[in-house]
């Protein structure tokens, strides 16, 4: 049926994983009570568990294991304008993907959900746990077919198990529409199935986050749809109208507000503005945080953890946050940071990170010098590590705060030792996504900027308003939006920075032409600024100098920086050698991923290849 079939039609893929995977207190615990019955599958209540366990650990986010890795923390730095790695573009950002290493993923996940949606009436016990654990697969299937979509675009929805039978692989794609209306009739029903809960204690799926989760796709479907279509490229449903969009964001902003206006859920805000926002993605523990709706559990006692702060507390990892980032922060009177107060500040190194001129979240992701712990007894040094090695190195000036366990003298001596929770869905993202949904239907601008006065409020942020805040410098990526918009997704991009989220909304908007094509993102400002001065024998970098433009004889450069030599304003330009020209995206082919010639033989060609591939 689909590219995968060949995998996924092993039966072995059924009988997977239901051991610990540690998204939920009693995997880290305890061993499986029984085993599954394979001449009367999911017999009982516990077999049911135990199946569906194994699509937490493949469908939900972890947090990175190692340095430039996938995770949370990291994943911005694959392919976005937020962060970068080392002196390497990747690979789609700069039109190097190839399709012969291209393979969908997903459909073995789905064989095993249908599995599951085939057999579950065997189960007895309990109907409210029957209930719940066909929620759970609901969402499973419903999340796994998003990604696949976002990476793809039109698939073929597979609803049952498919016979062992190769005919059964030869069959069109259906229109990506068709397969997010089925996802998000999936996440009614689970919505419907599982159980109201106003904590993640359980560390399970329930109602609210099956909302939350449609309340991304359908904002997700509707800009894709809308934004593509008005760029008339080959990547929208073609025949798709205004109101089958329009219904997109209705539904988006109707998930988010059955969240809202449930009462369970509030940001999490203990009055400490230059804080709150980066303890709420270390504390270990969120249980009982009024935000976190759904979460990952690291325990270093049990062996299971992460690699975060081992990397990020050297002020280095080989990654970097970029100006672009930086600069999209307001000023501290809810201003955009630009003219001569942001000339001013990025000339003495760090001050432009600074909460007293800034929008606090910044100076809680970015490393301010001198201020930021980066582990017990250490405080970041003046400067950033320019001139480091391997992991140690920061690649833009702006290191990552965020998620860095600055307290836990374990965390960062080696990998596994951090237990920085992943964050799967928080309250402050359906904010987000009702206020963009609202804010694409024409709502109220005052109506939007209160429902997210709860993220400002934790920051001591003034309350949104989209006139005073509009960046109008035609070369801002986003100065031709209306006003509102601009602000919603200003804010959303502040408020998720790092968390993996960038990447998504790029493609959705289609904006890869504005922020991503012939760009390349840059750091810290150096000429002009006093990185500049301590670049000498007696300065920061006086172990190791900086080297530049033209290298000494037996040197090699070591630094990039935008513009020419004699400019009175140079940047970090980590990208410069590899890229310049700026990121290679090609706008006609690299919005999905391709499909490898050997997927598209076993359906007998009656897939096709993605547009420009």
């Amino acid at each position: 049926m689909t590219i995968s079939t060949y995998r996924y039609l092993q039966l072995a893929a059924v009988f997977a994983v239901f051991t610990s995977i540690g998204c939920n207190k009693d995997f880290l615990n305890k061993s499986p009570l029984d085993t599954l019955s394979t001449d009367h599958p999911l017999a009982s209540t516990n077999e049911l568990r135990l199946y569906v366990d194994q699509f937490y650990a493949s469908s939900l986010p972890a947090q990175p294991t190692g340095v430039n890795g996938p995770g949370i923390a990291f994943n911005d730095g694959f392919g976005t304008d937020n962060m970068g790695f080392g002196n390497t573009p990747d690979a789609r950002m700069s039109g190097a993907l190839s399709p012969n290493g291209a393979v969908i993923s997903g459909y073995t996940t789905i064989r095993s959900v249908n599995y599951f949606l085939e057999h579950y009436t065997n189960a007895q016990g309990d109907q409210a746990l029957i209930n719940n654990y066909l929620g759970e697969a609901k969402f499973f299937r419903a999340i796994t077919y998003f990604n696949m979509v976002k990476n793809y675009g039109d698939l073929t929805w597979v609803n049952k198990v498919l016979p062992a039978d190769a005919s059964k692989m030869e069959v069109p794609r259906d229109p990506r529409t068709l397969v997010i209306d089925s996802v998000l009739a999936d996440l009614d029903q689970a919505a419907a199935l599982l159980p109201v809960q106003s904590t993640s204690s359980t560390m399970r799926i329930h109602r609210d986050v099956a909302l939350a989760l449609k309340s991304r796709i359908a904002l997700y479907e509707a800009t894709w749809q809308k934004y593509h279509k008005a760029k008339n490229d080959a990547f929208f449903t073609p025949g798709i109208t205004d109101e089958k969009i329009r219904d997109y964001f209705q539904q988006a902003k109707a998930a988010a507000n059955a969240v809202i206006t449930s009462g369970r859920w509030k940001i999490y805000n203990t009055g400490k503005p230059l804080s709150d926002y980066q303890n709420l993605f270390i504390t270990a523990d969120l249980s009982a945080n009024s935000e976190v709706m759904l979460w990952r559990r690291y325990n270093v006692s049990d062996l299971i953890g992460n690699s975060v702060a081992k990397y990020v507390s050297t002020g280095g990892a080989n990654m970097g946050i970029s100006l672009s980032l930086v600069d999209d922060y307001l000023t501290i009177n809810g201003t955009p940071f630009t003219g001569i107060a942001r000339a001013n500040a990025q000339a003495v190194y760090g001050t432009e990170l600074l909460p007293s001129i800034r929008d606090p979240r910044l100076s809680q992701t970015v490393v301010v010098p001198k201020v930021q712990q980066m582990k017990p007894g250490t405080i970041a040094p003046a400067y950033p590590a320019l001139n480091g090695t391997s992991f140690n190195m920061n690649t833009t000036g702006y290191p990552l705060a965020k998620f860095l366990s600055y307290n836990d003298a374990v965390a960062y001596t080696d990998d596994f030792k951090d237990q920085t929770p992943a964050i799967a869905f928080r309250y402050a993202e359906v904010l987000l996504n009702y206020a963009e949904a609202a804010a694409e239907l024409g709502d109220d601008a005052g109506a939007i900027a209160a429902v997210l006065k709860p993220l400002r409020d934790r920051a001591g942020m003034p309350v949104m308003n989209a006139a005073t805040e509009f960046n109008s410098d035609p070369n801002y990526p986003f100065h031709d939006l209306s006003p509102l918009l601009q602000a919603v997704r200003r804010e959303r991009r502040v408020e998720l920075a790092c968390e993996g989220y960038r990447l998504d909304d790029i493609m959705r908007w289609a904006a890869a032409d504005v922020l991503v094509k012939g760009k390349r993102p840059l750091g810290a400002l150096f000429t002009g600024s006093d990185l500049v001065q301590q670049n000498t024998a007696a300065g920061f970098y006086g172990s190791s100098l900086l080297i530049y433009d033209t290298p000494p004889a037996g040197k090699k450069v070591n630094l990039y920086l935008s513009g020419n030599p004699g400019d009175a304003l140079r940047y970090i330009d980590p990208y410069k050698a590899a890229a310049p020209n700026g990121f290679g995206f090609n706008l006609s082919r690299d919005y999905l991923l391709p499909i490898q010639q050997r997927q598209l033989q076993l359906t007998g060609f009656k897939w096709v290849q993605n547009p420009g591939w």
